[in-house]
């Protein structure tokens, strides 16, 4: 082992035990926010990552959708893998339809190869944000790559910090691509409804091409599980754009610091933050399903 792969952090693994949730989710659920991690013999990790993760390949994935009573899934390439994106384009390869993905780009990537990543079922990019995986993007590169996807009718994933939300107000009212904001926003529950980020959050999800997704309540709230204090933010997002926002575990949960999620406790989060039918169903099916463009 290298000096090198000694000084990254290893993520915690997720719970081995997930439990069957009581809340049944409709037909053609959709996992909107996840990762497949390795294995790492077959689909190595970047050298110059800032966390390593657990093996979570796609069978482990595969046996949680079966518990949790999911059908789709977009595969969210995470930083760890770098700009390889094998290993979401093989899961999604090998899903019969039932997977999208979103990829890891930079400026070396051809329109030719964002053609053939399209092709493969990729649908957007994403660009963290967040400190502890960088920080910000070089702009000038992040504009070019915007520009370069926009013909394809992809979106952009940004993975903020919650000051982010402030730091960039002028480039979210200006992109001209869809794009999603991750995890809430990051916004700790700690600091209330009434926080400048928060606030800033509920207005920029009331722009057309804005979608949100609803997820990763164990990052942001002020207790452990079920973590419940997640419940009236993702609330509100929902009630502001219930046409534009989704859904995801966020398996196997990188980076986690404290209390690993059960995915069962994720899930039966859902009939809390949308208690209708309709809700659900425009949540966890129809939402994704346009944003992503499944086949029915």
């Amino acid at each position: 082992m290298t000096d090198l792969q000694r000084d990254i952090p290893l993520c915690m693994a997720p719970d081995p035990d997930t439990r069957t949730p009581n809340f049944t989710p409709p037909a053609n659920a959709c996992d909107a926010h996840c990762h497949i991690f390795g294995p790492a013999d077959q689909y190595p990790f970047a050298p110059d990552r800032s966390y390593t993760p657990p093996d979570a390949g796609l069978d482990k994935f595969k046996a949680l959708q079966k518990t949790l009573g999911l059908i789709r899934a977009v595969l969210v390439n995470a930083s760890c893998h770098g700009t390889d994106n094998t290993v979401i384009l093989d899961a999604i390869a090998q899903s019969e339809g039932k997977y999208r993905g979103v990829a890891n780009i930079d400026d070396s990537f051809t329109i030719e190869d964002l053609q053939v990543l399209h092709d493969g079922g990729i649908r957007g990019c994403r660009f963290n944000f967040v400190a502890h995986l960088g920080g910000m993007p070089d702009m000038d590169e992040f504009h070019r790559i915007v520009d370069r996807i926009r013909p394809l009718g992809w979106h952009v994933v940004l993975h903020f910090d919650a000051g982010d939300l402030l730091e960039f107000k002028d480039m979210l009212l200006n992109l001209p691509v869809p794009f999603v904001i991750d995890h809430m926003g990051r916004v700790p529950t700690k600091d209330g409804l009434d926080q400048l980020p928060f606030k800033y959050l509920l207005e920029v999800a009331q722009l057309d091409n804005c979608w949100i997704k609803v997820c990763g309540a164990e990052r942001i709230a002020s207790e452990g599980p079920p973590f419940t204090s997640a419940v009236p933010f993702a609330q509100a997002i929902i009630d502001v754009a219930p046409d534009r926002t989704f859904w995801g575990t966020d398996w196997p949960h990188p980076n986690i610091k404290k209390h690993m999620p059960n995915d069962g406790d994720l899930v039966d989060l859902i009939p809390l933050i949308a208690p209708t039918a309709i809700g659900q169903q425009k949540l966890l099916v129809d939402n994704p399903h346009r944003l992503y463009g499944f086949e029915d």
